[in-house]
């Protein structure tokens, strides 16, 4: 590539998302062999939604359940997940009436 600066690192474009009623699609580029936590830090969106613990929120990608430490590629969609408020199967019984024995 002529004319690039020799010290400038390859970037991707990821979109970063936050499981939550109103949050926005954050567009960023990061660098090509950053890690989801990375872009996520990188980002800015864990100073907007302070309630966000990467050690307790899980992360996807494309609803897919990634590791923090797993590389970006190009054009991922980073999703932050919000914690269940009630367990799946517990909500499940409620609807039913019934209750676990």
């Amino acid at each position: 590539m002529a004319g690039a600066d020799p010290g400038t690192v390859p970037q991707v474009e990821v979109e970063i998302v936050y499981g939550r009623t109103g949050a926005q699609v954050i567009r960023r580029k990061v660098a090509i062999n950053a890690t989801l936590r990375q872009a996520i830090e990188q980002s800015g969106i864990l100073d907007r939604y302070r309630e966000i613990d990467l050690d307790k929120n899980e992360i996807g990608v494309f609803s897919r359940k990634r590791g923090l430490h797993e590389a970006v590629r190009a054009g991922d969609r980073i999703e932050i997940y919000q914690p269940l408020k009630v367990d799946p199967k517990e909500a499940r019984r409620r609807r039913a009436g019934t209750t676990k024995s």
